[in-house]
């Protein structure tokens, strides 16, 4: 049987941890591959970790097919909304598999576009029925990822100019979405140095970006300015405001559920 590894498809979820990579691996070597790996044609759509185990071990496996996808897209989203879905997957690769998706619709709304009759109306050429919920606006993709639109704003960010140590960082739990989010507007250099400083130079890091951000124009300076360009500065630092905001929402959280388990233990 010749299995396709589609990296792509495979990039949608987060690796498992050691820990939960030596799980799986005890497990199928003590009870075998019982769930079925899931292909679209030759190529793998579900299963990436119990395939290379089972081929690693030579445990044998069974295979499905699932050939009602007209193109490789018509998977990505079937692989992007089964993730979204699972409880386990973090709010950061929620985020970014929502924003995935986003780009797949937009793309497909616009080719539809292009090829509808010229009588069609513009919004109807370019509408999906197979997409539910809208995906038009950052609110309608937030609330598929279940996160804020500040967090999802935030993951954008880091989607966009972080560097791969940095996205890596951010999957394991070793900064903050908000916390990365600041350090992403460094250079890459910068990013990977503070990567390699482990957690407390990353949280570092984001702290001195979050004060330079903080320490917002003087309003004497903004009064000078013409008045759309005081409308650009005041709606700046409303967004700067609004992350620092999120920043400390989510300390927060952390010390809660820090004192939680202290109070159980």
């Amino acid at each position: 049987m010749n299995i396709i590894i589609n990296e792509e498809l495979r990039s949608f979820i987060d690796p498992l941890t050691p820990v939960e990579y030596a799980a799986l691996e005890r497990s199928l070597q003590a009870e075998g591959c019982r769930d079925a790996l899931v292909l679209w044609r030759d190529v793998l759509i579900d299963g990436h970790n119990r395939y290379e185990i089972c081929q690693k071990h030579g445990i044998p496996f069974r295979t499905v097919h699932n050939n009602n996808f007209a193109t490789l897209e018509d998977v990505m989203l079937w692989v992007i909304d089964n993730n979204l879905a699972r409880r386990s997957v973090s709010d950061f690769q929620r985020g970014m598999l929502a924003l995935r998706k986003k780009e797949i619709v937009a793309a497909r709304a616009a080719q539809r576009a292009a090829e509808a009759p010229p009588e069609q109306a513009p919004e109807e050429a370019g509408a999906d029925e197979s997409i539910d919920p809208p995906w038009s606006t950052r609110e309608d993709v937030a609330k598929a990822a279940r996160v804020s639109a500040s967090t999802l704003s935030q993951i954008e960010r880091i989607r966009k100019t972080a560097a791969p140590e940095l996205v890596d960082a951010v999957r394991s739990g070793t900064i903050s979405v908000s916390a990365a989010a600041n350090v992403a507007s460094l250079p890459a250099d910068a990013q990977v140095a503070a990567v390699a400083g482990g957690k407390k130079e990353l949280q570092q890091a984001a702290r001195q970006v979050r004060e330079q951000k903080t320490g917002t124009r003087p309003k004497k300076e903004i009064d000078t300015l013409a008045p759309e360009d005081q409308v650009k500065a005041l709606r700046a630092e409303i967004r700067e405001l609004k992350d620092r905001m999120a920043t400390l929402l989510n300390e927060n959280e952390v010390l809660k559920s820090k004192l939680t388990h202290l109070g159980a233990a």
